[in-house]
């Protein structure tokens, strides 16, 4: 029915916005990142994002952070992969996850969070490697 809200959503675009981190460029502007460097930064961001943190969103954001002083085992390996399946299969829109894989590095005290994706509007498969650390670093 048109005009209601049950009508399809439109195609989710890469697009362009901020590059993160946030910083000023010698002019005083802002630099921007495209495509696919910018869907890469808003996995980050959406990974470093608290649920809770965001005043007007609330819901927005990853439980990854829950899992920080976690003990190194197959139950928080597991519980990382899914708190990141999870907050990419909700907020990002723009991409196709095909897997999350949590890799221990024991001598650094963090896992390597590999997530395999394509990009919806270029059908091209990506990676990205996200370290999160068990132990805050020193």
């Amino acid at each position: 029915m048109p005009g209601s809200f049950n009508e399809t959503k439109p195609a989710a675009h890469v697009g362009q916005g901020w590059a993160f981190p946030v910083r000023t460029t010698v002019q005083g502007g802002f630099p921007l990142s495209a495509g696919d460097q910018n869907l890469m930064e808003s996995i980050r961001v959406l990974l470093r994002t608290r649920i809770g943190d965001r005043v007007y969103r609330p819901e927005y954001g990853c439980r990854l952070s829950e899992m920080t002083f976690a003990p190194m085992n197959t139950d928080t390996l597991l519980l990382i992969r899914l708190h990141v399946q999870e907050a990419l299969e909700r907020w990002e829109p723009r991409i196709v996850l095909d897997q999350v894989l949590a890799e221990p590095d024991w001598e650094n005290g963090r896992v390597n969070i590999v997530i395999l994706y394509q990009a919806k509007e270029t059908h091209q498969r990506r990676s990205v490697v996200y370290p999160f650390y068990l132990m805050p670093p020193e």
